[in-house]
């Protein structure tokens, strides 16, 4: 009987258990790559590097100042900090000069933010230039009428409310316990700039059409002026292009293809091109790749690579490193992840509760990762009893609907504010991935976290993508809406349900054992408990075997709980540090 396990996965690890420094064996080189590798020029500024910050408290004193290693949050160890967490009242602020000895004429000056936790002033010059609403996503600004040749100061001020308001938080708490991990502020992503001619392209779309050997690229634009041109060192690969339509700040273009091979996990091949659109020249790349849904020969509805059922092997990846958090500390160790992850026979991740940088995204395409991306959850203070323990525990009882009348009412988003911020949040989420090749479906509710009316939010979502599947709600709140009917199912047994859609367990496992000195602090979080590596191994197997066995019985794809431990959770498939894997 599994109640056991389920109450000792419901109850807390002590808090105060003692904390250890851990960190992985990655060489921190200052994050130089370019971060966009779907929009990438040849005019490139790194702006990561030591700046100056302080911390301001909610009663205008100076809590803490000096200098901070950016893009590393002053939570964080790489920061060089180690500040407390900052709180909702404090605001941290941060100071970087920087030299141009040339201010180039007719050309612009772009600011770009991978990303800044959750709300940025930016100011240049003493020149306010902008405001920007979210922890996850990029945003930039055109600075040009700021610069001046020699020294500019840049500012940026940043206020996190964590639950406080609405805004997209993840699995941050102010107070870390269990399966929430520290929380982290200001800039976790690279900052940079680049110089770009008057007329140029500042967003891409790229969409890929198998049926019809064709790409679409939809570029808006500054400015309609300029002829455009593709070219491709692959010389069988463009037949032709054409410029479809001019209208406002778009410009569309279709790039008939000749000679390629569709992107799976197991032949992952992307085609680089060159676009210019008159002075402004950008290098870029696709896979010819569908995601969808259809029904197998037997009826049972599928997932669906290239019009193929194509069974989905995942596993659930939070992205967090000891020493900097949310932010990877160098390109190897992001690739080191998901090389390990596909070693062990996965073909998918699930991106759990946050957004990766671009690099990530590029790195699952070629390497061959399908990502199954949730929007970011936030919200105020959920009730994780009424939300998450009961519901766990309540799931063979009753009807989907009458649990949700009862239980959504404790999510976290009551309030205008909060629904508001969750339309803008998930809109630029999809804007930024939509043209990444490996995603191949979307989460927009994890569990009840900040859910609310699923249909509407579904109809949303699809006017910026409808070219993958959606999971509205995984977990347990089902809203009938989506095309895909998915579980989370730690402690009964698993089983492949029937379905009018395709049926995912995308959660499930979770099975911990703690590894000498390789743990963050003295607590034991997990749903399954093991105290030896080679009873871990055995369930391990045996549950992957049974995976195995449903898909024939209409499984459709299942996410195992997690590729590392992370604070007090101890069941990842390598430890913390990525020092040890404890599963193979």
């Amino acid at each position: 009987m599994y109640w056991k396990e389920m109450l000792g996965a419901i109850a807390k690890p002590d808090k105060n258990g003692k904390t250890y420094e851990l960190s992985t064996d990655y060489k921190f080189e200052g994050l130089q790559e370019y971060p966009r590798p779907q929009l990438q020029r040849s005019s490139y500024i790194n702006l990561n590097g030591l700046w100056d910050y302080r911390v301001v408290d909610g009663k205008g004193r100076v809590a803490s100042s000096g200098k901070i290693q950016v893009p590393f949050s002053p939570e964080t160890q790489l920061s060089g900090v180690k500040f407390r967490m900052l709180q909702p009242e404090d605001t941290l602020e941060y100071t970087h000069r920087f030299t141009l000895e040339k201010v180039k004429k007719n050309k612009h000056l772009i600011i770009h933010f991978g990303a800044v936790d959750q709300v940025a002033f930016v100011s240049l010059n003493g020149v306010n230039i902008g405001l920007h609403e979210g922890g996850y996503t990029a945003f930039s600004f055109d600075i040009t009428d700021y610069v001046v040749e020699g020294e500019n100061e840049l500012k940026v001020k940043v206020r996190d409310y964590t639950d406080r308001i609405g805004y997209g938080r993840g699995k941050q708490s102010l107070e870390p316990c269990g399966m929430w991990y520290t929380a982290q502020s200001g800039i976790w992503q690279t900052v940079w700039m680049e110089w770009v001619p008057a007329a140029y392209v500042s967003e891409l779309v790229i969409t890929s059409d198998i049926d019809t050997a064709s790409v679409r690229l939809v570029m808006k634009v500054s400015e309609i002026k300029g002829k455009v041109n593709i070219t491709s060192s692959n010389q069988d690969l463009i037949k032709s292009f054409k410029v479809d339509e001019i209208k406002d700040d778009k410009v569309i273009v279709t790039i008939k293809l000749g000679n390629y091979r569709l992107w799976s996990p197991e032949d992952p091949a992307l085609y680089f091109i060159t676009v210019d659109y008159g002075k402004d020249s950008f290098s870029t790349y696709f896979a010819m790749r569908h995601f969808g849904v259809a029904t197998d020969e037997a009826g049972i509805p599928r997932l669906t690579l290239n019009h193929k059922p194509y069974f989905m092997n995942g596993v659930l990846d939070q992205g967090y490193y000891p020493e900097s958090l949310m932010t990877p500390p160098s390109d190897a160790a992001m690739i080191n992840d998901i090389e390990v992850i596909k070693s062990m026979g996965f073909n998918m991740i699930r991106k759990h509760c946050k957004i990766e940088p671009m690099r990530w995204y590029f790195h699952c395409d070629r390497i061959g990762m399908i990502v199954w991306q949730d929007i970011v959850n936030g919200g105020t203070k959920y009730d994780m009893n009424m939300i998450c323990n009961i519901p766990t525990v309540v799931r063979p009882f009753g009807n989907t609907r009458d649990k949700n009348r009862l239980f959504l009412k404790f999510t976290g988003r009551n309030t205008p504010r909060s629904k508001e911020i969750w339309y803008g949040e998930c809109e630029e989420t999809i804007k930024q991935l939509r043209s990444v090749p490996c995603l191949g479906a979307w989460c927009l509710f994890n569990e009840g976290w900040g859910q609310f009316d699923a249909n509407a939010c579904l109809e949303f979502a699809k006017k910026f993508d409808d070219t993958r599947p959606y999971d509205s709600a995984s977990g347990w709140f089902h809203e009938g809406c989506g095309e895909i009917f998915s579980e989370h199912i730690y402690f009964e047994d698993l089983k492949a349900k029937k379905s009018n859609k395709p049926y995912v367990i995308s959660e499930y496992g979770g099975f911990s054992l703690k590894v000498g000195n390789h743990v963050k602090r003295d607590a034991v979080y997990g749903y399954k408990k093991y105290e030896q590596a080679k009873d871990l191994q055995d369930a391990f197997d045996k549950t992957m075997e049974t995976i195995k066995s449903l898909e024939a019985q209409g499984l459709s794809a299942a996410v195992y709980t997690q590729v590392t431990d992370i604070e007090d959770e101890v069941n990842g498939l390598m430890t913390y540090d990525r020092k040890v894997q404890k599963l193979y």
